[in-house]
């Protein structure tokens, strides 16, 4: 039976990128250090993240939310030939969730926690160098334009004196993706946007998600 790989929400946040930010994201690549980056190896890169509680029941609450899963659709043929496929995490009754996803996410720490990790590994060069590098952050918990701010100055103050660090964060609390452009520093809220992302698009970017995976498992 097949398993969500990570690389599943690599491919889901840069599915959300394209679809919502246009065709700049269009090109990245799934690969490793980052996980998204462009063909050139030189002008984006992109990790992938989450933050949030660390239980085995917020991890299935998440992936439920990603795929924008409603009890109405247990019967959808779409979702049942994904459960066929061995890529049910707990569409019927969220009673089931596979080794490999369920692990990722019990590795997820708290927002702050996340961010001083993943500060720490930038600024030392472990994602190597790009003219635009960025994080992207799935979030359990719903974020407030405060919420928002927060954190965008605490990645702020964390890469302060590093000589490299994020250009951009992308909080995504799953209905809604924060876009913050950190490159210079964060004068006022209007360099965060802010975009819904309705339920049924959220279930498009997951379906997709799943079966690029899939073709590429072939």
């Amino acid at each position: 039976m097949r398993k969500y790989g990570t690389c599943f929400f690599e491919r889901y946040a840069q599915i959300s990128l394209e679809s919502l930010l246009g065709d700049d994201y269009s090109c990245l690549l799934n690969k490793d250090r980052p996980d998204l980056q462009s063909p050139d190896g030189t002008s984006m890169g992109i990790e992938v993240t989450r933050a949030m509680e660390e239980s085995r029941e917020s991890a299935k609450l998440l992936l439920k939310e990603i795929a924008g899963i409603t009890p109405m659709d247990e019967d959808r043929e779409d979702i049942n030939s994904i459960i066929e496929n061995g890529y049910a995490f707990g569409l019927q009754n969220g009673r089931y969730i596979g080794s490999r996803e369920l692990d990722y996410w019990a590795l997820a720490l708290p927002m702050r926690r996340i961010l001083e990790s993943k500060v720490s590994k930038v600024s030392c060069g472990l994602y190597g160098k790009y003219r635009k590098m960025g994080l992207y952050v799935f979030c359990k918990d719903s974020l407030s334009e405060l919420d928002v701010l927060k954190t965008c100055r605490y990645t702020l103050d964390l890469q302060e004196e590093a000589d490299r660090g994020y250009d951009m964060l992308y909080l995504s609390e799953v209905s809604c993706l924060h876009v913050c452009n950190l490159s210079d520093g964060l004068s006022d809220s209007a360099r965060i946007q802010s975009i819904p992302i309705p339920q049924e698009q959220r279930k498009e970017f997951y379906l997709r998600a799943v079966r690029e995976d899939l073709a590429s498992q072939d």
